[in-house]
């Protein structure tokens, strides 16, 4: 009886056609995802009356002893006037096409080879063309070659993959029977379900099945991590999802993430799960750089990458950082590229947000896999807005090309010419358009910047291949990235989007602002059988829903706190703080917050957030000459892993004192820690954490009321309470945690802040 194998083509192609160096493959896979869909959209739009694009394909095939079932969507299915078929491949350039050799690249023609089997074999054709079509993604260049084929070559073609394919498919295929048992028998891994848990996991489930979206406003406490992850599970194992990807924003996130699927594999789950770690954290070189002639783990990359990716996945299921990197060092290859190739095998991948996102780094083998059978599960989902809105903005300064200029001059005309024109543009644009206030807004991008930067970054191109190792090498590179990631992000300039200009002394700078990402978040994640958002403090919901990228036939879901609220003492403070009132207010600040953590009997360990850090120092020294005996920690501007743990260790359980940590609203402390039982007695948040005043939050909110929403909510309100809400929910986590929570400010006493406070908070006392 034969084994089934399902397998797309490209991971099918990339498995059989390995070889070179990284440095080799990176060319190729250097454009962005929507550079790519916009270019693949361009050609497509060539084409004639009677041509399709984007046509599904499948085959089955009986080969020693499996059944492999093949599937893929090829570019182009090109009909001409007798009807004779061409399959097209189109492949997207950031480099030109004029050098590119239409007839050499093996891995290109290898895909286009396969989908003319397949469509061969349906309709029983004794020859088939091939036409591998390559496309500049900044202007319109075209390069093409076609190719004949009779039935029985592209036969032997498949074959030859399949046998260079069959011994990883052999042992996949015995751990996927493995896996669907170990899924089938799995149960929820607890005696029973905290209160929610069992209606969220369920709303995920049928999210998945549905294929939609589903925004989750999900409290502290709750388990939100195992309430998603455990029914994307169990959809893998019904075969409705082949992979579940969860994104986080932080490295404790992804660690929890990580411990659930560990404590499934626990009560007897078998899945392979990948997390993605930073290259530069996972590089085992001084510098990261993926050179063949610098790198050991690079060169040669491709002729060692199969037999890792066999080793580890016939002894490892948990593909984290440390196992990736043992094994990385067993077979030398690159831990980065490594647990990328990983991502693509493993049933779950975990990374951070950028490989999603990110149009400068996201995941190219995902962009190009079948992502309908995907699930995306966005831990701390109200993180993604202001992270998208940096994803998907670029700036640059004109005193960098100011300085390649005088670097470059007597050594290379063309990049020294092209800066200094990119210089003398920049004056121009000062003097014609910032004002007297310092800088200027427009709709456009400037389209005259890009045509000097896509001069500028030809001749970078040309030198950087020439010149490694020279002295001025990192100074250019560092700039070419920086000019490369402003033509990215001017790609996806459109009314979500607008210019700012600003002068600071004899510096310019030219900002292209994603006010708006709904767009570009709506477009990364449609294609995925399900996406969940979910997060404490998505609120309010129609909000999130609207940045985030949501539909009205999009799901939603509220939860409530699980916890008994008895445990959670909330008063509220009715005291400006705000800006022209601190100086007047900071006594009653300070000793507000001495009868919080100080009063007769109380005792443990409080946080104070402050809306900044020139307020907590006006309080701290109010504070402590006030109160002198009550020991203070306090939050450092810049703190690295060593300082914010020793910080954190500081807040031990059993304290039999009192300990008082002030921070700062928003910062590194109020968010994703976890001091559960008695290691966190309280927590005082001052202010209603709105976004510091400037020209850019004034942008916004002028935006977004043109736009016809609440500016003003949109821009400060709605993103200062998310900062008030993770702060506070640093203080219940378990079902036996207790704790005080207070909050200062009048403006928490009003209708609009009443309303965005969740349920728990409501039942409060005045102070």
């Amino acid at each position: 009886m034969s084994r089934e194998i399902q397998i797309s083509v490209r991971p099918l192609v990339e498995y059989a056609f390995r070889s070179g160096s990284i440095d080799a493959a990176l060319q190729v896979k250097n454009t962005a995802m929507l550079d790519g869909v916009k270019t693949h959209q361009r050609v497509q739009g060539q084409y004639g009356v009677n041509d399709r694009k984007e046509v599904p394909l499948e085959c089955t095939v009986d080969y020693k002893d499996f059944t492999f079932h093949i599937e893929g969507r090829c570019d182009g299915l090109l009909k001409d006037e007798e009807g004779k078929v061409t399959i097209d491949e189109i492949k997207s350039s950031q480099r030109g096409v004029g050098q590119i050799d239409a007839e050499g690249n093996e891995v290109h023609w290898a895909q286009a080879k396969l989908y003319g089997f397949m469509y061969a074999k349906d309709f029983e054709l004794e020859e088939i063309a091939v036409q591998v079509t390559y496309a500049d993604v900044d202007s319109d260049e075209i390069k093409s070659a076609k190719k004949f084929f009779s039935f029985e070559e592209l036969e032997k073609f498949l074959y030859k993959v399949l046998d260079e394919y069959i011994k990883f498919a052999s042992v996949k295929a015995d751990y996927e029977e493995v896996r669907q048992a170990s899924v089938k028998q799995l149960n929820f891994p607890f005696a029973e379900y905290r209160e929610g848990q069992r209606k969220l996991a369920a709303s995920v489930y049928q999210t998945i099945l549905d294929k939609k979206k589903l925004y989750v406003k999900a409290p502290t406490g709750i388990g939100k991590t195992i309430s998603t992850v455990f029914p994307a599970v169990k959809a893998i194992g019904e075969e409705k999802i082949s992979k579940v990807v969860y994104v986080t924003a932080k490295t404790i996130t992804r660690t929890v993430a990580e411990e659930t699927f560990d404590l499934l594999r626990e009560k007897g789950l078998r899945m392979k799960t990948c997390t993605i770690t930073a290259k530069d954290k996972v590089c085992f070189k001084e510098e990261t750089l993926c050179q063949p002639d610098y790198c050991e783990f690079a060169d040669g990359y491709y002729d060692r990458i199969n037999g890792a990716i066999l080793d580890i996945f016939e002894n490892e299921d948990k593909f984290d950082r440390g196992t990736i990197e043992r094994y990385a060092r067993k077979h030398t290859v690159c831990p980065f590229e490594f647990s990328l190739d990983l991502s693509m095998v493993a049933d779950g991948i975990i990374c951070d947000y950028n490989y999603i996102f990110d149009p400068r780094v996201a995941l190219r083998r995902l962009a190009d896999s079948n992502r309908k059978n995907y699930t995306l599960l966005v831990d701390e989902a109200h993180n993604l807005v202001d992270r998208a809105r940096s994803m998907y903005s670029a700036s640059l300064n004109k005193s960098d090309f100011l300085s390649v200029k005088r670097l470059f001059t007597g050594k290379d005309k063309g990049i020294s010419t092209a800066a200094g024109e990119i210089n003398s543009y920049l004056l121009r644009l000062k003097k014609e358009e910032i004002t007297d206030e310092r800088y200027a807004t427009r709709q456009t991008k400037p389209a005259e910047l890009e045509e000097l930067l896509e001069v500028f970054l030809e001749a970078c191109e040309a030198w950087l291949l020439e010149n490694r190792g020279s002295d001025l090498y990192e100074d250019l590179l560092e700039v070419y990235f920086n000019a490369n990631n402003y033509m990215k992000i001017c790609r996806l300039y459109d009314d979500h989007f607008i210019t700012y200009l600003e002068q600071f002394k004899s510096e310019v700078i030219v900002k292209i602002l994603c006010l708006d990402p709904s767009r570009l978040l709506k477009e990364y994640t449609k294609n995925y059988r399900g996406s969940v958002f979910f997060s404490a403090t998505l609120i309010p919901g129609h909000y999130y829903k609207d940045m985030l990228g949501g539909t009205e036939e999009d799901y939603t879901l509220a939860l409530t706190s699980p916890f008994d609220k008895d445990n959670l003492d909330v008063s509220i403070a009715g005291i400006s703080v705000r800006y022209k009132d601190r100086e007047r207010t900071s006594g009653n600040i300070a000793d507000l917050i001495y009868k919080t953590v100080a009063e007769p009997g109380r005792k443990g360990n409080f946080l104070v957030f402050f809306p900044s850090y020139q307020y907590m120092n006006l309080i701290f020294e109010e504070f402590t000459e006030k109160y002198p005996d009550v020991p203070v920690l306090v939050q450092e501007g810049s703190m690295n892993e060593e300082e914010r743990e020793k910080f954190l260790q500081e807040f031990k359980g059993g304290n039999e004192g009192i300990l008082a940590g002030f921070a700062v609203l928003g910062g590194i402390f109020s968010e994703g820690i976890d001091l559960k039982g008695d290691r966190l007695g309280g927590v005082v948040i001052i202010g209603t954490g709105l976004p510091q005043f400037n020209t850019e939050q004034e942008i916004m909110k002028e935006y977004f009321q043109t736009a016809g929403k609440n500016g003003y909510d949109y821009a400060y309100v709605y993103p200062g309470i998310s900062k008030v809400l993770q702060a506070g929910g640093r203080l219940i986590r378990t079902e036996t945690d207790t704790g005080t929570l207070l909050l200062i400010d009048d403006r928490f006493l009003t209708p609009k802040y009443q309303q965005l406070l969740p349920g728990e908070w409501r039942d409060f006392r005045r102070v």
